[in-house]
């Protein structure tokens, strides 16, 4: 085998089982799947819900169960929208062999991980009995078309011909079926390629901010106001269009990809809670890029525990005039130096204890520079070194007294910050996962690309079967990833509650991100953990992927609540 299109037969193989066969089958071992995911469902239901409600003491004390079924129902949910690509593939004739070798290879071995055992994290595997099944529940899965796909389909023949497929430059149609989607793919895709790709590793390295004529050139292509209303300056297009930019951004660099999530925040927190005043004053500047928004929730030691918050908003009088006075710290806030504006978090009635007494403003500052990037009274910052994700940096910030005028809080009522924030918490994790899939796409190409080049015994190292079987298994991923963040996408577009569709797209994006990047590395060998090969720097950006807009445990959490509570 090698990964070049000489090695590929100008027929289809008999290693993909055809559409009439193909389509079948996974719709059998579907139901399958659901049927053994409800059976996960009333087992732990049983644990953590005996009256019909969730006991929250038995829900943390049988959190690894909750938190199994919550990948279960991940991966059924990740079959479900791989099948319904495939059909619309199938509608439009374009269910090619590469598309069904994909399918197969997806069903083969996340069946095969339902009855085996899902990886939680790399310590950590849930199988049927953490959740409380027994072992005859097996036999609800293991109908006849499971078995068929699970010997069949991740099978070695099926990596290998995949991987003849994937040498010729494809990695499958992404099912868009919108022409005008189409095109934004294709324009940002060269954007990209010309513009960020070439550089993003010398950014990093010299952990150096993403320069401003990237940011203007962004601006000018409409990144920041993507799905802010045309009324207010945007382009109103749907969360589909977002996954899309956002993948194809973060494919050349995470940083990039990750410049509108912070405008992204900002716009839905104003457009959903904003007084008209506040829409008609940042919307369009947000969406133009003259303001540069930056989150301000976290703190130290409070983590996911937004309820625990300190920071306090103080309502005072200032020259004649009513303004907040903020005092607290807060930390891993991206971007903060360069921003103009803080959508800030922070507890204007310390009598309420939880999130009941936090609120949201919407806290102007000047931008800073290198050699003064705070320059705001009132405001101090020091810069966060990290492994990765560095051309925004991050800080930690102090505020003594910072003045916000009192018209500047988000909705002008007090009390509502933490549902404000709530409210952006899906369309956040959509974008995060469609960053995720952007970085899986750059890992499995940069090693695509190294293992065509790489000679080892003669010949390039593509040729060994563990290496493109590792590439191959990749792009099946990366597509279920990328199906699952659509369909979060399309789900948040029809106006529907989608926190538990946001968290899984993110879930198994962020673990798909990792999981490419490792094996990319490891493609490289040695040289992979060279600074000077950029599928270092992905390793390093991958991994963060993990943890920021929600820990896998939060988002396990999140989906384990979800359909616990009878979203199923």
């Amino acid at each position: 085998m090698t990964l070049s299109a000489a090695s590929a037969p100008s027929a289809d193989s008999a290693v993909a089982l055809p559409a009439a066969r193909l389509l079948p089958l996974c719709r059998d071992a579907l139901a399958a799947a659901r049927a053994y995911g409800e059976m996960a469902r009333q087992s732990v239901a049983a644990r953590v819900a005996p009256s019909g409600k969730i006991d929250n003491d038995r829900f943390e004390q049988h959190q690894f169960a909750a938190h199994a079924l919550a990948w279960t129902a991940t991966y059924v949910e990740a079959l479900t929208q791989m099948l319904a690509w495939a059909e619309r593939l199938a509608d439009d004739g374009k269910l090619g062999e590469l598309e069904r070798l994909i399918l197969q290879a997806a069903y083969g071995e996340y069946l095969a991980q339902l009855a085996g055992g899902i990886a939680l994290s790399q310590g950590e595997i849930a199988r049927h009995g953490d959740m409380g099944l027994p072992h005859e529940s097996l036999r609800a899965l293991f109908v006849p078309a499971v078995s068929e796909l699970v010997a069949a389909g991740n099978s070695a023949a099926a990596r290998d011909r995949l991987a003849a497929l994937i040498g010729e430059g494809r990695f499958g149609e992404l099912g868009l079926g919108d022409e005008t989607l189409e095109a934004v793919q294709s324009e940002f895709r060269r954007f990209s390629d010309e513009t960020i790709a070439p550089y993003a590793h010398d950014w990093h390295l010299k952990n150096e901010l993403i320069p401003l004529a990237v940011i203007d050139k962004l601006a000018e292509l409409g990144v920041f106001g993507l799905t802010v209303p045309e009324e207010y300056g945007g382009l109103a297009l749907n969360r589909i269009a977002l996954c899309v930019v956002t993948e194809e951004l973060s494919r050349g660099y995470i940083g990039v990809g990750s410049l509108g999530t912070r405008s992204e925040i900002a716009g839905e927190l104003i457009r959903l809670g904003g007084t008209e005043a506040q829409k008609r004053t940042y919307l369009p500047k947000i969406a133009s890029g003259e303001i540069l928004p930056t989150a301000v929730f976290t703190e130290p030691n409070t983590g996911s525990d937004l309820g625990a918050l300190r920071t306090r908003a103080v309502l005072a009088t200032r020259g004649g005039k009513e303004v907040y006075l903020i005092t607290g710290n807060k930390t891993w806030i991206t971007h903060a130096a360069r921003s103009d504006m803080m959508t800030l978090l922070a507890r204007t009635d310390a009598n309420e204890a939880g999130w009941k007494g936090l609120s949201m403003f919407l806290a102007e500052k000047p931008r800073g520079s290198d050699d003064d990037p705070f320059p705001a009274p009132g405001m101090s910052g020091g810069e966060i070194e990290v492994l990765g994700y560095r051309g925004m940096k991050e800080y930690e910030l102090g505020f003594d007294e910072f003045v916000v005028p009192a018209e500047n809080l988000l909705g002008g009522v007090e009390g509502l910050g933490f549902k404000q924030l709530m409210q952006t918490f899906e369309v956040a994790r959509i974008q995060t996962a469609a960053r995720a899939v952007g970085v899986a796409q750059n890992a499995m190409e940069l090693a695509l690309s190294y293992a065509r080049e790489r000679k080892q015994f003669g010949k390039a190292i593509a040729a060994f079967p563990r290496v493109g079987g590792k590439i191959a298994w990749m792009a099946v991923e990366t597509m279920i990833a990328r199906q699952l963040a659509y369909f979060a996408a399309r789900e948040k577009d029809s106006e529907r509650r989608c926190d538990r569709e946001a968290g899984m797209a993110k879930l198994l994006a962020a673990r798909v991100a990792w999981s490419n990047a490792d094996n990319a590395l490891q493609i490289h060998g040695g040289n992979g953990y060279a600074l000077e090969y950029p599928i270092s720097r992905v390793l390093c950006d991958a991994r963060i992927l993990n943890i920021f807009e929600g820990a896998a445990e939060i988002q396990a959490q999140v989906i384990a609540r979800g359909i616990l509570d009878g979203r199923n």
